[in-house]
């Protein structure tokens, strides 16, 4: 398969970046490595290329109901500039992608899905937009940087940029290129998204780091962006949810309002008993480290379940994870065990996010 570039392809290359396969795209994983990135963001701030991302919009009299209808939450309240992360599910109740919905105006609204659903997502879409709004798949044209960390805020006023409030987006002109200034994040710390055109993004690139690199500012890989977000415990699509989980037993229950009518997916939810497995966190106790995959057993010799998410967590100084296990098995405190490769290590499931901004556990 040919892999596609994004804009910044040839100011990743230049910066020494080790650049891999991800969802149809060449990506950096890492420039200075995984563990100094990560530090970098948590302490002082990163950029990232996230301009794989896919950006759906929608518009017309009828945009906000169709996004209502495709999504578990309720978008039709949400005020002009205002965003919600959310999840579109299958009519079976399970995830298709976990997205963030922006609404633009009364009757226009921007959905951000993952590179890897980007053309599931925009068939999805454009289906349900079908004589009743516009729809356009803006992701060719769209770009996108993420801007993280405690100095992010500080960095980007120094190029003129005016950040919103939190889950807010406004237009702003930063470092002379015209943007959108989003403000959800995917790190755990505080920090922007900047939406602009696809030529104007290497412009917007090196100007951030030319201007933040002084305050400690970096470039950042998707290996740091990994650990991360699962330091914050933030779901990855394709590892702790995908078309096999629902929103319940994922822990994304409170983004579920069932109370506002029928959805995709609300009838199979409503007719789900209790869950029979919860996603947890915990931490490995014994030597080895949790990957994606390893089963979990219980202490009494069963396999209970499987490993989502695992990694080092550069921040706690802790091997960290998460998986699927029996609710049952899902109470703070519990003891389980990861088959590493045959090897069979001590884990106790903890209480989540491991991280949260300004403190550590």
């Amino acid at each position: 398969m040919t892999l596609r570039h994004t804009p910044l392809f040839e100011e990743h290359v230049a910066r020494g970046a080790r650049m891999v396969p991800f969802a149809g795209w060449q990506m950096p994983v890492q420039y200075t490595g995984i563990v100094d990135e990560h530090r970098a963001v948590r302490t002082k701030a990163g950029l990232f290329d996230v301009c794989h991302m896919g950006e759906l919009e929608l518009s017309g009299e009828y945009a906000a109901a169709v996004v209502d209808y495709l999504v578990v939450s309720d978008v039709k309240h949400l005020s002009d500039g205002q965003a919600c992360y959310t999840c579109a599910l299958n009519e079976r109740g399970t995830i298709l992608d976990d997205l963030i919905v922006y609404r633009l105006a009364y009757d226009r609204f921007l959905v951000v899905c993952n590179a890897s659903n980007r053309n599931k997502m925009a068939e999805v879409f454009r289906n349900a937009a079908d004589h009743h709004c516009d729809f356009v798949d803006r992701s060719d044209q769209m770009a996108l940087l993420a801007l993280q960390g405690p100095l992010a805020l500080e960095v980007l006023a120094k190029v003129g940029g005016d950040a919103p409030k939190r889950f807010f987006l406004r237009d702003s002109v930063v470092a002379n290129v015209r943007c959108s200034v989003a403000r959800t994040g995917y790190t755990g710390e505080d920090g922007v998204e900047l939406f602009c055109a696809w030529g104007d993004v290497p412009q917007l690139f090196r100007m951030l780091l030319h201007v933040g690199e002084p305050m400690g500012l970096k470039p950042v890989g998707l290996g740091a962006r990994d650990t991360l977000r699962l330091e914050a415990r933030l779901s990855l699509y394709g590892n702790d949810i995908d078309e096999t989980t629902n929103p319940m037993e994922a822990g994304l229950g409170w983004i579920v309002h069932l109370s506002k009518g029928l959805f995709v997916g609300s009838e199979a939810l409503e007719a789900l008993g209790p869950s029979t497995r919860a996603l947890v966190g915990f931490e490995v106790t014994g030597r080895g480290v949790a990957r994606h995959g390893y089963p979990l057993w219980s202490v009494d010799g069963a396999e209970v379940g499987v490993c989502t998410s695992g990694s080092p967590s550069p921040t706690l100084g802790k091997n960290i994870g998460l998986g699927y296990v029996p609710v049952g098995l899902s109470a703070v405190g519990t003891r389980l065990l990861v088959d590493c490769r045959g090897k069979q290590i001590d884990a106790v499931v903890v209480k989540t996010p491991f991280y949260k901004r300004g403190t550590a556990r």
